[in-house]
């Protein structure tokens, strides 16, 4: 079933049916749904359809299985092309349309020396046959990123550059569309928008159940997926201990320099400056301090690897040991609740990413968290989701309560920002799961139920 995606999927069948030159890179992490994208968008395209997965092996082995990749496709007695150009050569002398999709590319990359291999798809794409078009698709983010920086052969070359990311938490919970309300938020708190992760989960089984069979074991599905592919492409270069000292939470870089046993170094900071561009982790910090160190905390981007490095990372012996039902039950039943709620201000921040990229509120300028310091009570603390317009803001707090929030706490919230002073504050709104026990034309509020009609 293939679900969301709507305006890449539109971008990408306008390119593939153009009579236009086509020439297009996509990237993005492994299991994101690169290739299930242009499997759908392929459906429409009027000609034959190639698809080469590049392999970690030389030029001229690739080339080799690329060769037979495309006697397959075409049907015809296999070929031997000498020469990635001599492909695009073959099939601009045939009658008829073709679509030449590169998968893996950095593996092709890799294959050759600095840039050499981008040079020679330079030349192909700048003669390619008016009936070929062509996608160059890959998951080394670093990697693919290099061929849009101003030095590569490849800079500019590219008619379409799309950047494909995991769902959102809305896009998530059409993979699941019979779930409880609460139960879509979970699966995305928990499991995060990666469709391969999501498709795995078993609706009709509960959260504790679907970690049990899915995180648990050695050699369960998703576990063996985080150890030997995600985890063994980051141990390559970078030390894996920053991932289990920011865990659930939000780090500054001197609790890193602590936790990792020095002082502030170059080789940390390269290491962060590399995960933050692979998106393994990011950097944030409040809208109103963005140049602010002291307020700048690092976190792990994916939901899954957030639960992975909270709960199982080295706890390899003790779920050997307690078995996987025990040690949910001692290790994780008491916090899973705790772990979501962290999550909820995230989905939040989407939803209204959403609403701006679709008009329905206009004039932002950023969406995120506000530090801000209380003269009268004499402490700091943050306001949860914050939309900031020229000269003032929409300010929202968030509650992942069981229950209905009632209008005195939302008052009690409001204390909090007439503390404040003069703030600039239009809008003052409340999220909540359970929504509330009250209408209001005072607040803003928004109820889960809300959060998935965009």
């Amino acid at each position: 079933m293939f679900v969301g995606r709507v305006e890449e999927l539109s971008k990408l069948k306008e390119q593939l049916n153009s009579r236009d030159k086509a020439a297009i890179l996509i990237y993005g992490k492994r299991r994101v749904g690169k290739s299930t994208l242009i499997a759908e968008a392929s459906k429409t395209f009027n000609g034959k359809v190639i698809n080469y997965m590049c392999v970690q092996s030389t030029l001229e082995g690739n080339l080799t299985l690329m060769s037979r990749s495309i006697s397959i496709a075409l049907g015809i007695p296999e070929i031997r092309f000498q020469t990635l150009k001599d492909i695009f050569d073959y099939l601009g002398s045939q009658n008829g349309t073709f679509l030449f999709v590169i998968d893996e590319y950095q593996y092709l990359k890799q294959a050759g020396k600095k840039n050499e291999i981008d040079s020679y798809m330079q030349i192909i794409i700048d003669m390619l046959p008016s009936n070929v078009k062509l996608i160059m698709c890959g998951s080394y983010i670093t990697i693919m990123k290099e061929l849009m920086e101003e030095g590569n052969p490849l800079f500019g070359r590219f008619t379409e550059i799309m950047h494909i990311e995991e769902f959102d938490y809305y896009d998530a919970s059409l993979l699941y569309p019979e779930a409880e309300l609460r139960r879509k938020f979970e699966n995305y708190a928990i499991f995060g928008g990666s469709p391969y992760v999501l498709s795995a989960i078993d609706s009709k089984k509960s959260i504790k159940e679907n970690i049990i069979k899915l995180l648990l074991p050695e050699t369960s599905i998703l576990r063996t997926y985080i150890e030997n592919v995600i985890l063994k492409e980051i141990q390559k270069v970078y030390d894996i201990r920053i991932f289990q000292i920011i865990g659930n939470g939000s780090k500054k870089y001197s609790d890193l320099t602590s936790g990792l046993g020095g002082g502030g170094n170059g080789l940390l900071d390269k290491q962060l400056k590399n995960l933050i561009n692979m998106e393994a982790i990011e950097k944030i910090a409040p809208i109103n301090k963005l140049d602010d160190k002291k307020k700048q905390f690092y976190v792990i981007s994916d939901n899954l690897m957030r639960f992975y490095f909270t709960y199982i990372f080295g706890n390899d012996m003790v779920i050997k040991m307690l078995g996987e039902e025990v040690f949910y039950e001692t290790y994780i039943e008491k916090s899973i609740d705790e772990f979501i709620q962290r999550r909820f201000e995230g989905i939040v921040v989407q939803y209204f990413k959403r609403k701006v990229r679709s008009r329905s509120i206009k004039g932002v300028l950023n969406i995120g968290s506000y530090w801000y310091d209380d003269p009268k009570e004499k402490k700091n603390g943050q306001f949860d989701v914050v939309l900031q317009k020229e000269d003032e803001y929409l300010i929202y707090e968030c509650k992942f309560f069981n229950r209905k929030m009632t209008l005195e706490e939302c008052e009690d919230e409001e204390k909090q920002v007439k503390n404040i002073g003069n703030l600039g504050v239009i809008e003052l709104g409340f999220v909540n799961l359970n929504g509330f026990e009250f209408k209001s034309n005072k607040y803003s509020l928004i109820d889960g139920e809300m959060l998935l009609f965009t």
